[in-house]
């Protein structure tokens, strides 16, 4: 029997798949929407800066191949390193996609870690809820901050596992579950993934979502871990809801001691 588990619900939208995923480094347009297709997501995260959705017109758009219809479309500010870039990267995201204003926000601290600016990230995020943008926000793993994100409206949390491209999976599973255990927005954590694994940790923990690009775009067969990615993800979050046993130092018998039919 097939279980029904509760949506992830995002600026009052269900989605049935808690995978998102990105655009980069895929050969091109087509293998992402092969990609796209084996993993299930209906949400596909695109770096303004990076790929075209019709702001360069004389170049193939992404939205040639994947219908802002049938996925939704989350402009993310990648490549930015101030607030007032990453807003300024938001406000294009809005022109070019009619009005929407749902984001990925990420301020990057510097070129070598591609590790959070909480300092810009927060200014950013303050500026782009008041201009009426719903946020999710590429953040450290520390809680006060993913609680602090969360408290000037941020619609979802977005702690790293590990560095961006890394494949590290995740380093500090007490954060991330400290983040879990005190939210009240849906928690999507965001990097460092790097195989099927680390997408269930990642949900067994109690994320409401992963964000993943670098682990399926530069795999060696791309679709294949796409649908690997797919799995891990269902497959964490049942466990999860499941609830696992509690870790024991001894032993414990699998069959019942007692009425052993061999010793009456």
């Amino acid at each position: 029997m097939e279980v029904k588990l509760k949506e992830l619900i995002i600026d009052g939208k269900e989605y049935n798949s808690r995978l998102i995923i990105g655009t980069g480094k895929y050969r091109d347009f087509q293998q992402t929407k092969e990609a796209l297709v084996a993993s299930g997501a209906e949400m596909i995260t695109v770096a303004v800066r990076r790929v075209n959705l019709g702001q360069t017109k004389d170049e193939r758009s992404l939205l040639e191949f994947i219908d802002p219809k049938q996925f939704t479309i989350l402009p993310n500010t990648a490549g930015c390193y101030s607030a007032e870039d990453a807003v300024r990267v938001c406000n294009i995201a809005a022109e070019i996609l009619d009005g929407e204003k749902l984001v990925k926000l990420e301020v990057l601290g510097d070129e070598k870690t591609l590790y959070p600016n909480v300092v810009e990230t927060i200014k950013a995020a303050e500026t782009l809820v008041k201009d009426g943008f719903k946020v999710m926000v590429y953040t450290t793993d520390d809680p006060l901050v993913a609680k602090e994100l969360e408290k000037i409206g941020c619609i979802a949390i977005m702690p790293l596992a590990s560095p961006i491209g890394s494949g590290l999976g995740v380093q500090n599973r007490y954060n991330i579950l400290s983040i879990v255990e005190n939210a009240s927005t849906p928690i999507i954590v965001d990097a460092g993934v790097g195989t099927a694994s680390d997408a269930s940790i990642v949900m067994e923990m109690g994320c409401d979502g992963v964000l993943m690009n670098t682990a399926i775009a530069c795999a060696k067969d791309p679709i294949l871990m796409a649908s690997a990615m797919k799995k891990a993800v269902e497959s964490g979050h049942e466990a999860f809801k499941a609830g696992r046993i509690p870790k024991k130092k001894y032993a414990s018998a699998s069959s019942p001691i007692e009425g052993n039919f061999i010793d009456e």
